[in-house]
């Protein structure tokens, strides 16, 4: 058979969609599953839990039935904040993982109660208008019948693969030929089929009390792991406050921790003290400081942030002025810094963006965390389980120290701005780990403060700080501009974006004040933004 060329040889240029109702992801068949539940008469809703069930089965190398998931809804009136993280065995304890350094990244000493499945229903129960069986019907059709694999996820599952092999019930579910499936080759996955059918008919009760709970803890019995069936049956999803913070003239919405949204935040203050409206995009000085500010941000992130029941003080002290004052004094505007944590005064991935005609707005995302996952697989069921116990602190001294019913550190995080008069502007996210509180950053920069489109401000060269002074460039940017940066004392590291996946993808949604919106998907992957 005659093989196609999946390579991307040349540069490709986007512009943004624009129509009433719009659905974006990192997956071009996901985004037509969203899609196709506006044109039957669903909302935004709707159309990003379709989205969603369909990326675990398109996309099972960023997410999956076991995953964890995250929302922000703008219903009309005003926003919602959904945690459906899951949390630890109620058997985990620090004495459990003696004698390592890190939480395990694999296996099933890495698997956390998988909150996904309580995100789609939740949702639906309070917002959506169409059955959960409707919702799910694209998703088991592809799972079914089969669908062709996308060139980016063709190459992530061969280095999921090469890592997981070995793990419980992986290479049956997604190498069912002794070797994962090509770029364009057609894969199918019955038992996620018949899974995502049970998940949808029960309302997600199989899931976490009936038959599908059963398997799975039967499972981790045979394996010697802590996931009991009573942790899956006092898992719940939280509709939880949103943390804001002006900027640009409007407001970044972010969940509160466990996640990393609350450093997108920090950064954001920063960089309103320092009056960065007064440089231009991608200038020397305008990057300097952003990424400074990051730095800043991500020292405290490190440092206080883990279930939010567990905090030491509440996370607004961390937005305070007075704090963030005292966190932007700290930047040398000419040269890079190395930071420590401040002492406040105590006064993961998919993500999926969708919006309707009626002005209902949807800002989704959810993820395995590392890839596939732990690399476990529950035998005839498809549910690939996560490894957000990963995210948990092995020290005894730390807020996020692993502890039984617990919800870990997340990297996962959606995001949503408003306009001046408080009315929705944007539903936007990146995915890629670390990335995401750096990538919400820099959209924010472009798209609020220097009115960039959604497809050129996700096209533009992006950036993440790894540690210390080293910051790690898309190889695109202007090479004047690098020079300068490294006079300024930056330790600058080159990748290409086009062979590399750390700087995560993204989208976003931005509602044009004449009632229509603005969508746009990340060109260096597989995504699509649709629209009618």
């Amino acid at each position: 058979m005659r093989e196609t060329d999946f390579n991307v040889g040349y540069p490709s240029h986007r512009v943004p969609m624009m129509g009433r109702n719009a659905v974006a992801t990192s997956q071009p068949l996901a985004a037509q599953a969203g899609l196709r539940m506006l044109q039957q008469g669903g909302n935004a809703v709707d159309a990003a839990i379709a989205t969603a069930l369909a990326l675990t089965v398109l996309e099972p190398t960023g997410n999956g039935i076991g995953s964890d998931a995250f929302a922000i809804v703008w219903d009309g009136r005003e926003l919602h904040g959904l945690n459906a993280s899951g949390r630890s065995p109620a058997a985990w304890h620090p004495e459990r993982f003696a004698g390592l350094s890190v939480m395990p990244e694999t296996g099933w000493e890495s698997v956390t109660v998988p909150g996904a499945v309580s995100a789609w229903v939740t949702l639906a129960k309070r917002f959506g208008t169409l059955p959960l069986t409707t919702l799910a019907q694209p998703a088991i059709d592809y799972a079914r019948d089969g669908f062709p694999v996308s060139p980016l996820i063709g190459q992530l599952w061969q280095r999921g693969y090469d890592k997981l092999q070995d793990q419980p019930g992986f290479t049956d579910c997604f190498a069912p030929q002794g070797r994962p499936p090509r770029t364009g080759e057609l894969f199918r996955n019955p038992a996620q089929a018949r899974t995502l059918q049970e998940i949808a008919e029960t309302e997600g009760e199989s899931f976490y009390r009936g038959a599908l709970a059963q398997k799975m803890a039967a499972f981790a019995r045979e394996h010697g792991a802590a996931l009991t069936l009573e942790d899956l049956k006092n898992h719940r999803a939280d509709w939880v406050t949103l943390l804001s913070h002006p900027f640009a003239g409007g407001s970044v919405q972010e969940l509160p921790p466990n996640g990393q949204g609350i450093a997108t935040l920090i950064a954001l203050g920063i960089l309103e003290a320092w009056e960065i409206n007064r440089y231009a995009p991608d200038s020397p000085q305008w990057l300097h400081l952003s990424i400074e500010a990051m730095k800043l941000a991500l020292v405290d992130l490190d440092r206080y942030v883990t279930d939010e029941d567990h905090l030491e003080f509440p996370a607004e002290f961390l937005l305070s002025k007075d704090y963030i004052r005292q966190r932007a004094a700290l930047i040398d505007p000419d040269r890079a810094g190395d930071f420590r944590f401040g002492s406040p005064q105590q006064s993961g991935t998919v993500y999926v963006a969708t919006a309707d005609a009626s002005g209902m707005m949807v800002s989704f995302i959810q993820s395995n965390y590392m890839g596939f996952g732990s690399g476990v697989v529950v035998p005839d069921t498809g549910i690939s389980l996560q490894n957000r116990g990963a995210g948990f602190s092995l020290d005894p001294d730390h807020p996020n120290v692993v502890a039984g019913g617990k919800r870990p550190f997340h990297t996962i995080i959606p995001a949503f701005a408003l306009d001046e008069q408080g009315q929705p502007l944007m539903a936007f996210g990146v995915m890629g780990g670390p990335m995401q509180a750096q990538g919400h950053v820099q959209l924010a920069l472009r798209i609020m403060l220097h009115r960039q489109n959604p497809q050129a401000a996700i096209d533009a060269p992006r950036w993440r700080v790894v540690q210390g002074r080293e910051v790690v460039f898309e190889s695109t940017l202007d090479r004047n501009t690098l020079s300068t940066l490294r006079r300024m004392g930056h330790n600058v590291v080159l990748e290409d974006p086009l062979s590399n996946y750390n700087f995560g993808g993204a989208q976003a949604i931005v509602r044009d004040p004449q009632g229509f919106y603005i969508a746009a998907s990340e060109s260096r992957k597989d995504g699509q933004a649709v629209v009618f």
